[in-house]
């Protein structure tokens, strides 16, 4: 894992012309909250009984997406990531998904090729934003962490109540769980009566996460479609400003697809300002839960 993870630095690191790509994104760590996941599956291309790359695919219900996929610099254009991309894609042909995709640089004209060869198809682009973390006046959110374990029970049960809504089959169960018991984050709760939930968000927070030193990162977060979503909307960004000042970070990360247009021109006017951005590719070439209605936050990365 510790190699994994090294490969991972140096690869995005030399493309994206970092100094000293042995350093770049030292406080992030991509590969041990993925590794042996229940709802993953983890990757790896060898030479020589030595690893020179890895790939993860993730299921959340009836949607999949791969990433990060990473070969060592040195044997770039050699042929292996196209076989990563392959298991990635039989895997998710063996789970069943009907919507799979990934997150790539919308300028690489080399990657978009490359995952359109195995019918994936470039679609909105998706800003990763960022906000100061700030406490709110009164903390009306829940910690799916702090709750006794049958609860937690109920709790999931009515995030794939609101997430069947948004897609069919989207269930996110399996990040909560997988967050919670590595100690990765924990996951907020907007709660409508006392037993349903009405937005939630799964976070990683800190160094060593997919957040790294001094953020929060929202990995997927929403609230229930239909009337009053905006307004849902807007407490579920609020409650994640609060939840990152409460967790001692400075910034709150989020990434959000524009084909959510209300869900990206409400995080512009509450203050989010885009970090970097990058395009999805679905397959087959359908929105899947990034309509204009659809108050979600994610990036697939």
């Amino acid at each position: 894992m510790p190699e994994a993870q090294r490969i991972i630095r140096i690869a995005f690191g030399t493309f994206l012309g970092a100094p000293d790509p042995e350093k770049f994104w030292s406080d992030l760590d991509y590969a041990k909250g993925r590794f042996g996941a229940e709802h993953v599956k983890a990757f790896a291309a060898e030479d020589k009984g030595q690893l020179v790359g890895s790939n993860f695919a993730t299921r959340w219900g009836s949607v999949g997406f791969f990433g990060p996929i990473t070969i060592r610099p040195d044997i770039w254009d050699g042929g292996i990531g196209q076989r990563l991309v392959r298991e990635a894609c039989d895997a998710f042909d063996a789970w069943g998904v009907s919507h799979a995709g990934l997150f790539t640089f919308p300028h690489s004209a080399k990657h978009v090729w490359t995952y359109g060869k195995f019918g994936f198809h470039p679609r909105f682009l998706t800003p990763v934003m960022a906000i100061p973390a700030a406490t709110g006046s009164t903390r009306r959110w829940l910690r799916y962490g702090e709750l006794p374990e049958g609860q937690r029970r109920e709790v999931e049960a009515s995030v794939r109540a609101l997430t069947e809504q948004l897609y069919p089959g989207l269930d996110l169960g399996a990040e909560i769980r997988t967050v919670f018991a590595r100690k990765l984050g924990d996951t907020l709760l907007l709660m409508e009566g006392e037993s349903r939930v009405a937005g939630f968000a799964v976070c990683h927070f800190g160094p060593a996460t997919e957040a790294g030193e001094g953020n929060l990162f929202v990995k997927f977060g929403a609230v229930k479609p239909g009337p009053g979503g905006a307004q849902r909307f807007a407490a579920l960004l609020d409650a994640c400003i609060d939840f990152g000042a409460t967790v001692g970070m400075a910034n709150v990360v989020a990434g959000v697809n524009t084909g959510r247009e209300a869900a990206y021109r409400a995080m512009q006017q509450r203050g989010f300002r885009t970090q970097l951005q990058g395009v999805t590719m679905h397959r087959p070439n359908e929105p899947g839960y990034s309509r204009p209605d659809m108050f979600v936050l994610d990036d697939w990365r």
